[in-house]
């Protein structure tokens, strides 16, 4: 959404440096030194990244506003040990692999100093630049992580209320429906989603007790905000938005809702979504053959996963920074 909105208003985009692949050399604390040289100064920064304040406020405009978004730790802890069970070392020392085994007694199996720790145990907490491992007790660091957050923050957009977060970002940087519409992306198939129960949930959350913390009191924060604007008000954006996503997609794929397909099945590279196992698919969408170029090109932008948008919108940068380094003055 970022990305689009840069392209179609001629933004200046900071993207990682080759070395750091598609985010910001991820998970090393953020630093300048990550950003490519020929996309500063930037006007948004948006790839993945562990928060640093300092280093990007050095980086961007006095006027920025700082933009993130949470999840619900229990959902996203399921989902993590889905995505990252044969990339986390802690989940693969699950003898039987499941997450009910590992949430028995994580200490077993967790080692905080490891590669990809970070998926294991208080996620949210360490890309916002917090401690990931402050003990569960410390409630005092939990209030202050928090304060910091809200501090810095303009906006904090939970992942629940997608739609809901999009009407405040909206407001808060005056941009207008055309500016806020997506297309969803990155959805596991059903098959590999597990429900939780109401305990296992409870097991997660106190796992990851500053992560829900954090989710706890955003997700009120957000409510707050929503009726400040009025929440009769809200709905009817929240509706409107809905249409025109609709319109949108019905466009895109020739009058119809489109069909999920698995990477396999996508006949472009370009939009095959990154697959993390054999176990979990990640579905995403193919263009009909039947609508215009024109068409195409606006669809394309809504259903590349970002590891495909991410190069292509640095190439069309750097050819733009080298064309005006030798068009003449």
């Amino acid at each position: 959404m970022l990305f689009r909105f840069a392209e179609r208003n001629n933004l200046t985009v900071a993207f990682p440096k080759p070395a750091c692949g598609h985010q910001f050399c991820y998970p090393n604390v953020f630093s300048a030194e990550f950003v490519h040289p020929q996309t500063q100064p930037p006007n948004i920064i948006a790839n993945h990244m562990r928060f640093n304040r300092h280093e990007l406020q050095n980086l961007m405009p006095n006027n920025t506003k700082y933009i993130t978004i949470l999840r619900e730790p229990a959902s996203m802890f399921e989902s993590l040990f889905a995505y990252y069970i044969n990339h986390a070392e802690a989940f693969r020392r699950v003898p039987d692999g499941f997450m009910e085994t590992f949430l028995e007694d994580p200490l077993q199996y967790y080692w905080p100093k490891e590669d990809n720790a970070m998926y294991v145990h208080n996620t949210l907490t360490f890309d916002l630049g917090g401690d990931k491992d402050r003990p569960a007790a410390d409630v005092a660091y939990a209030q202050e992580f928090v304060a910091e957050v809200e501090r810095v923050f303009s906006l904090v957009m939970i992942s629940e209320y997608f739609d809901e977060s999009l009407v405040l970002l909206r407001h808060l940087l005056s941009w207008d429906l055309q500016d806020i519409l997506y297309v969803k992306l990155n959805m596991r198939k059903e098959s590999s989603k597990k429900s939780l129960s109401p305990a296992l949930s409870q097991k997660i959350r106190a796992w990851n007790t500053v992560d829900a913390h954090l989710y706890d009191y955003f997700n009120a924060s957000l409510w707050v905000k929503l009726s400040e604007l009025g929440l009769d008000s809200v709905a009817k954006e929240v509706k409107h938005l809905r249409q025109a996503q609709e319109k949108l997609i019905k466009r895109c794929f020739g009058g119809q809702m489109p069909l999920l397909r698995s990477a396999s099945e996508i006949k472009s590279k370009k939009l095959r979504p990154w697959q993390p196992s054999e176990n979990v698919g990640i579905v995403g969408y193919d263009l009909p053959s039947n609508i215009s170029l024109e068409t195409k090109e606006l669809c394309l932008k809504y259903i590349m996963p970002e590891v495909s948008y991410t190069p292509m919108f640095l190439h069309s940068q750097l050819l733009q920074h080298h064309q005006n380094l030798t068009s003449p003055s």
